[in-house]
């Protein structure tokens, strides 16, 4: 693992200029307060979800008097975030949350996140129990989206933990005909964009990634995601996109920027660098507008001041943790 950056400049003023968007004055003329909005359609399509952990914590912070705390959350709970597609229920959660989106007039951002065998045992252990479960929830969640406008990550690390032999042999066949069938049943929605994840910048040579996406099905998907839950730079990521699109026919890619904006920690073990490390920042707000044809959007996939796992303190993996997020919407670039 390595990779290092500097901030550019212009990241901090992005994200403070959605705080700028998404503060306000309560309805009954009380103290000022984040009233979470949409962001402006033309920069980024997708919903910002007025009930997230983030912008709880700011109520939270609020009604306490911690106005300061409630200022950096905010710079969280104004941005658009992926919701987590569960094993619980996901026609139900898939449909109210596309429903709530196309209400608000935009798109939902969804990452599905239950294949069998997830994460290897590690801290994000779990998935369906098998792949006819796994099938019959991927075709649930379809149902739920319906005909509303989403778009989903599909399945974080799936494809890197075949290519870095985590993930056992015997499941590999099954793993790609599972990830494939799961582009091609997602697709039959009319509105859905489908984007297969594909590791991060730390792999530096694409050419271990490019086949096993195409067993995976990313010639029917609408391209791949690269650095989800990981913290390596924009540009080191567009990079990393760019010489992986060669490989598999020029598909657009989008970079999640959610923790980027300091880059990768080393201070660490470097098999536990990415899980809650110290010093990170949120990085480039989540924007389709990227100047570049080939990324399609700058998205925060990871959901920044939730856990990675239960390292450095730090709760469950996805629990929500406020310390953690506090430093990083806090952090100086």
């Amino acid at each position: 693992m390595f990779g290092s950056g500097v901030r550019r400049a212009g990241v901090r003023t992005t994200v403070a200029g959605a705080v700028l968007l998404a503060a306000g004055c309560s309805s009954d003329g009380g103290d000022d307060k984040p009233d979470v909005t949409q962001r402006p359609k033309e920069a980024t399509p997708y919903w910002v979800n007025p009930d997230g952990n983030a912008a709880r914590q700011v109520s939270e912070y609020r009604k306490n008097g911690e106005d300061g705390n409630a200022d950096q959350i905010v710079k969280i709970a104004s941005q658009p975030v992926a919701e987590w597609i569960g094993l619980e229920s996901p026609e139900k959660r898939t449909k109210e949350l596309t429903e709530k989106a196309a209400k608000a007039d935009r798109e939902a951002l969804l990452v599905l996140y239950n294949i069998p065998h997830r994460d290897c045992g590690q801290f994000s252990k779990g998935g369906a129990p098998d792949g006819n479960a796994y099938r019959a929830w991927v075709d649930k969640v379809a149902q739920g989206i319906g005909d509303r406008r989403a778009t989903v990550i599909l399945e974080p690390d799936a494809v890197l933990h075949l290519v870095d032999s985590c993930t056992p042999q015997e499941f590999h066949d099954e793993r790609y005909q599972l990830l494939k069938e799961a582009v091609e049943r997602l697709k039959k929605q009319p509105e859905t964009k489908v984007y297969l994840d594909a590791g991060n910048a730390a792999w530096s040579q694409p050419d271990a990634l490019h086949e096993p996406l195409r067993r995976a099905g990313i010639d029917q998907a609408d391209g791949f995601s690269v650095n989800v839950s990981n913290f390596y730079p924009t540009a080191a990521s567009r990079d990393f996109g760019k010489r992986l699109s060669e490989k598999v026919g020029g598909k657009p890619f989008v970079i999640d920027t959610s923790r980027n904006g300091n880059g990768p920690y080393t201070g660490g073990d470097p098999k536990e660098n990415w899980c809650n490390p110290p010093g990170r920042a949120l990085g480039d707000a989540p924007t389709v507008k990227t100047g570049d044809p080939l990324v399609d959007a700058y998205l925060w996939i990871k959901r920044p001041g939730e856990s990675d796992g239960d390292c450095k303190g730090g709760p469950t993996a996805g629990d929500w943790w406020p310390e953690y997020a506090l430093a990083l919407a806090g952090a100086t670039p």
